[in-house]
């Protein structure tokens, strides 16, 4: 149905949603929009700097870890942060409903935050598992609230969600601006100084800011998206009938009297998640990394049985689990941006412009800045485009393509480091290749999920989506145990490998591109 009507707005805010490229979509698109703004603010504020805290050492307010340990920690915490999505979506889809889920995740997300700015080290470890709860309910849940924007036909869709998903960075582009001054800045050490207070606590001002954050966040929501709360679902009832309002598109599925109780269906989800969570962090151990190849193995067998089975549904699941392959495969190396990238910012890259130096963890707003000059041009491309743009498994394998040319570049230079600290140009190519290769991924990911989801698990394959973002991130952790900075030779060894896996991985998805669409049956 046509939005025409409700574009009819106040002129200030008309103009604001012409130049964010929101005119055209319906309203609601704009509230999601600006939520989900603050809520990226406070993840990627906290990111940019949790690897760089944890290897300061103890006398200058980190924790004193090796860059191996750092990896470990990171990459677990970010594995947590996803993992968790499929438990929170699945509790969104049967009893909280995705707008009750997003403002509990977002107060949880908040606390978590606030306790780390607690200058404790119990709290870091609390407030890291606060985040990761209150993102496993936010994070699917806002995004099923994007899709229900939408019917499936709409040529809008994937427009919509590249909006959302600029939305996304432009949150991520000032969090480590904001964040990276306030805990890594000399001004800022100097200004605690003046107060009589601990330079050196610095970083726990950055991860302050990063719970304000998410606050504006919740306001947003609590303010502008009222009419969100009276399209969630009340919780199932066992052995009764659904009591739902029926959310814009999606409306969930009544349960027949044979269904198990939805509480028991939660915690057996519950319960495979901390399984996994717990073999996945077993793989760490020395002689139990053989485990890591589950991580793309297992997928591989789903998709072989459902491919096989009969119904549209299970063909559907397999196309699900073959794009979930390809997205663990690129965030793997998409994701060593806080990690591996960020070292190599702060220990072989020239941190300063015209001879002005500027904290490291500022390069961690290249990506986004990339992406919100990028994800216009992306949506008015798709739209242009309609029925002629490439399927979403050919997406999927120009994006990895993209993400082995940003690699493939770090190669040399690494080598250049051997003469010492490089041009910041280098990362600003790496950021430039990498955020191309996401708008062909993430944002039509999370388009085509809602798609080929049935009506009544939306939450719950969003989940599974996140679940390539929580394995791939883990797997990101794995591969930036091994980082150098002394070693230039080495470390242009691990990204020539790297970018070299990944286009062959682009090169096999291609080949399989004709299968994969089959199986998605109507859906691009």
């Amino acid at each position: 149905m046509s939005d025409r009507h409700d574009l009819r707005l106040a002129s200030p805010r008309a103009a604001l949603l012409s130049w964010l490229g929101l005119a055209g979509h319906p309203p609601g698109l704009g509230v999601l929009f600006f939520a989900e703004l603050w809520e990226r603010f406070s993840y990627y504020g906290m990111r940019a700097l949790l690897v760089l805290f944890m290897v300061t050492p103890v006398a200058e307010g980190g924790l004193g870890f090796t860059a191996a340990e750092a990896a470990v920690v990171y990459g677990n915490y970010t594995m947590a942060v996803y993992l968790l999505t499929i438990p929170g979506g699945l509790a969104a889809d049967r009893f909280l409903g995705p707008w009750r889920a997003v403002i509990i995740g977002g107060a949880v997300i908040a606390a978590g935050h606030f306790t780390l700015a607690v200058p404790e080290a119990g709290a870091i470890y609390a407030g890291l598992v606060l985040v990761a709860l209150g993102t496993g309910l936010f994070k699917p849940s806002i995004s099923t609230l994007v899709g229900t924007l939408y019917t499936p036909a709409d040529t809008r869709r994937d427009s919509g969600f590249a909006l959302f998903y600029m939305g996304i960075n432009i949150g991520g582009f000032f969090a480590p601006l904001v964040t990276g001054f306030l805990a890594q800045s000399t001004a800022m050490k100097a200004w605690l100084a003046e107060q009589g207070l601990d330079p050196a606590a610095s970083w726990h001002w950055g991860f302050a800011a990063a719970g304000i954050g998410m606050v504006v966040g919740l306001a947003v929501l609590l303010l502008f998206g009222r009419r969100f709360a009276t399209a969630s679902p009340i919780p199932l009832r066992e052995g009764g009938t659904s009591q739902h309002q029926p959310l814009p598109v999606l409306s969930p599925r009544p349960p027949h009297k044979e269904e198990r109780s939805p509480w028991l269906v939660f915690a057996a989800v519950v319960a495979g998640t901390l399984a996994l969570m717990g073999l996945i962090v077993l793989s760490d151990r020395p002689g139990f990394g053989a485990l890591r190849w589950a991580y793309v193995l297992v997928p591989a067998a789903l998709v072989l049985w459902f491919a096989f089975a009969r119904s549209e549904e299970a063909h559907r699941t397999a196309a699900i689990f073959v794009l979930l392959i390809a997205a663990i495969l690129f965030w793997a190396i998409f994701e060593q941006a806080g990690l591996t990238i960020a070292l190599f910012a702060e220990n072989l890259t020239r941190a300063e412009v015209a001879g002005w130096a500027f904290p490291s963890s500022w390069f961690q707003s290249l990506n986004p800045l990339f992406v919100i000059l990028l994800s216009p041009l992306f949506a008015a491309l798709w739209m242009r485009l309609g029925d002629r743009q490439p399927s979403s498994p050919a997406k999927f394998a120009i994006a990895l393509m993209f993400l082995a040319a940003s690699f493939l570049l770090m190669a040399p230079a690494a080598m250049l480091t051997a003469e010492g600290r490089i041009s910041p140009l280098w990362l600003v190519g790496l950021f430039f290749l990498q955020t191309v290769g996401e708008l062909f991924l993430s944002p039509v990911g999370l388009s085509t999920m809602t798609r080929l989801a049935p009506l009544n698990a939306v939450g719950l394959v969003l989940g599974i989506w996140f679940l390539g973002a929580a394995l791939g991130n883990k797997l990101a952790g794995v591969l930036g145990e091994n980082f150098t900075a002394t070693d230039p030779e080495s470390l242009a060894w691990s990204f020539l490998w790297q970018g070299a896996f990944a286009a062959l991985a682009a090169v096999v998805l291609f080949a399989l591109t004709p299968w994969v669409k089959r199986l998605m049956g109507s859906v691009r």
